[in-house]
């Protein structure tokens, strides 16, 4: 029998590493700035073209590389950071595995200038797919200049799968964002060939976080700093009044590298219970400085995500930072000490103190001070709108009681009204009225409805998904697809990492009835939303929209070109925002018609992310019941 087993030669093991370590152009960015920072450059400058398709530079005035160092790096497993497996636990680098320059060399078209401080001629040298073509002297500035051509030339089935420009751009931003976050005292440069490139100067922690996020970011947040022998934690939380529903920038640095850590993420937001709504979250920029022998990074080819041998020990005191700046800086709820209040004596002898004596005038009317009939209110009280003011001045309790009854009871009809008017409006349909009369509705979320096979419990809000998605996507939108002008144009901030993704999109909206203008910085403003937006906020649908076009671990929702599916996961955040919540009273009519018009919809049991939408529960399930 022959033998069977065979060395991979290099340049396929280069592509299988590919595979791990360069995703997408963003992640190219990032292995070439960690390499010019762990190279000592003060100032870094990234030029991309296509979104990185055709080209990603990086240029540094870091030490430089000789010749044979420029050639040694593009092989595999060759590195200048660590020399034996002790030093594993001893990282003062961004990069120690060797694998970043060998993969990107085996997937693109690589030229490399470099040149050291003590030579006076630097070195060129191109790689086209893991093969070397030219090493010659030249003539260049002391630092390196790498670019890197044609990503996945020779890859296409990965070329072929990446996203559009304005959505693998705004991948690039984020990635630059995080590398300009943790690398404050580099000046930064992004040319992404758009327009007029962003620069961020060197500076503190806090000036960096100003510089890239804008919008006074700074000035909502609070200082966290605690030094102990085990670890040093520094950085910022935001104010819990200014926690975000959508887009919260929350980062977790450790030695000077991102990083992903669930568990510390969940010790920060058990800081904010009570302080904060339930669907939102803050924001935090925290830094853990640890003795490298207690941490181990070395778990992905992509380094973000690292074990700590004290993470238990690390919690509490992390939590009692973050609690200690919330209440340092007076961002938790107090209570009022000046109000006026009355002295209480204190208990003697284990007795209770008397009530307090209080000289109450003859004839004092108790809201006297609300009908307006004193020309000053006492001192520490302050003075209702005129809004409410009783209409009856009159110490007749019962007189009083009634009025009070009765406008409580208006006011519980304009309540509901209101409520009847924000209800999504369903066209009425007597046909299915009389096939399906006997139409319930059990706990404000769920449809009971007979049928052949059994009874039908259905979710309203996930089939009303369903009905509205396969609406949009079918443009059968009738009245519900016109262009809502508002009164009042709502502002929406959008960062750099994210109008790339606002341009790819804007189609999509326009076609649902969005109109989106510029205004100045990051600023936009709508104008206009789809009238089936009832009662929604279009500012937080926008930013969810943006937010899942950026994220590629969700779906699209079915099959097509890619502006099809991009057109599907619009049309399911927007169905997901206009639906009838659960919770919300429906009328006979109403459940009749979601029951009738599910039912005619192609494969009406999932929702176009795959969620049920109805369960049946057939004669053999309720006989089990009994």
């Amino acid at each position: 029998m022959s033998d069977v087993i065979r060395l991979l030669p290099d340049s396929v093991a280069n592509q299988i590493a590919a595979g791990e370590v360069i995703q997408r152009p963003a992640s190219v960015i990032k292995e070439l700035v960690e390499n010019a920072v762990d190279a000592g450059a003060t100032e870094i400058s990234v030029f991309i073209r296509d979104a990185g398709r055709t080209l990603i530079q990086v240029v540094d005035n870091g030490r430089g590389m000789s010749v044979s160092d420029a050639r040694m790096a593009f092989e595999r497993h060759a590195t200048s950071k660590i020399s034996q497996a002790a030093d594993l636990f001893t990282l003062h680098t961004m990069g120690f595995r060797g694998e970043a320059l060998p993969s990107i060399c085996a997937i693109a078209q690589i030229e490399l200038k470099t040149r050291t401080q003590d030579d006076n001629i630097g070195t060129r040298l191109v790689i086209n797919g893991s093969k070397v073509e030219c090493q010659e002297p030249c003539v260049c500035e002391k630092g390196t200049n790498i670019m890197v051509k044609n990503l996945f030339f020779n890859v296409p089935a990965r070329r072929k799968f990446l996203k559009s420009d304005n959505v693998e751009l705004a991948n690039i931003m984020r990635e630059f964002e995080r590398l300009a976050l943790v690398n404050n005292a580099v000046k930064m440069t992004l040319d992404r060939g758009t327009g007029k490139p962003l620069e961020l100067r060197p500076g503190n922690f806090k000036q960096r976080i100003g510089d890239i996020w804008k919008n006074n970011l700074n000035l909502q947040l609070l200082p966290v700093d605690v030094d102990t022998s085990l670890v040093k934690i520094s950085g910022f939380i935001s104010r819990p009044e200014h926690a975000r529903r959508r887009n919260a920038l929350q980062y977790l640095i450790v030695n000077g590298r991102n990083m992903r850590h669930p568990y510390f993420h969940r010790a920060i937001l058990s800081c904010f219970d009570g302080l904060i709504p339930s669907d939102a979250q803050p924001c935090y920029f925290i830094r853990f400085d640890v003795d490298p022998e207690t941490i181990d990074v070395n778990i992905h080819p992509t380094k973000n995500e690292i074990k700590f041998e004290n993470e238990a020990q690390i919690w509490p005191i992390l939590t009692a930072a973050v609690r200690a700046a919330l209440g340092k800086f007076a961002a938790v709820p107090s209570i009022d000490f000046t109000a006026d209040v009355l002295p209480v004596e204190p208990v003697r002898d284990g007795m209770a103190p008397e009530a307090p004596r209080v000289d109450v005038p003859e004839n004092y009317n108790p809201f006297e001070r609300y009908s307006g009939a004193t020309a000053k209110s006492p001192v520490g009280h302050r003075q209702p709108s005129k809004a409410w003011q009783p209409t009856v001045q009159s110490s007749n309790w019962e007189s009083l009681y009634d009025s009070f009854m009765r406008q409580a009871g208006e006011k519980a009809a304009d309540m509901e009204a209101q409520a009847a008017a924000e209800r999504p409006e369903l066209p009425l349909d007597e046909e299915v009225r009389e096939e399906n009369p006997l139409c319930v509705q059990f706990a404000l979320k769920y449809i009971i409805a007979p049928s052949r096979e059994g009874l039908l419990v259905i979710d309203q809000y996930r089939a009303h998904v369903k009905i509205l998605y396969e609406r949009i996507m079918s443009g059968s939108f009738g009245a519900d697809n016109a262009s809502q002008q508002v009164m009042f144009p709502e502002s929406i901030s959008i960062g750099p990492s994210r109008q790339a993704a606002l341009r790819d999109v804007e189609p999509q909206l326009v076609r649902l009835g969005f109109r989106i203008e510029y205004t100045e910085g990051e600023t936009w403003q709508i104008s206009a939303v789809p009238s089936m937006l009832k009662g929604e906020s279009p500012s937080q649908l926008i930013e969810a929209i943006l937010d899942s076009v950026c994220d590629d671990s969700e779906s699209y929702g079915r099959e097509g070109s890619a502006a099809d599916r991009l057109l599907s996961k619009v049309a399911l955040l927007t169905a997901r925002s206009a639906a009838i919540k659960r919770g919300v009273r429906l009328g006979t009519i109403e459940m009749e018609h979601i029951v009738s018009e599910l039912f005619s919809l192609p494969a009406p049991g999932l929702t176009p992310d795959g969620n049920p939408t109805y369960r049946l529960l057939d004669e053999s399930a309720v006989a089990k019941m009994f």
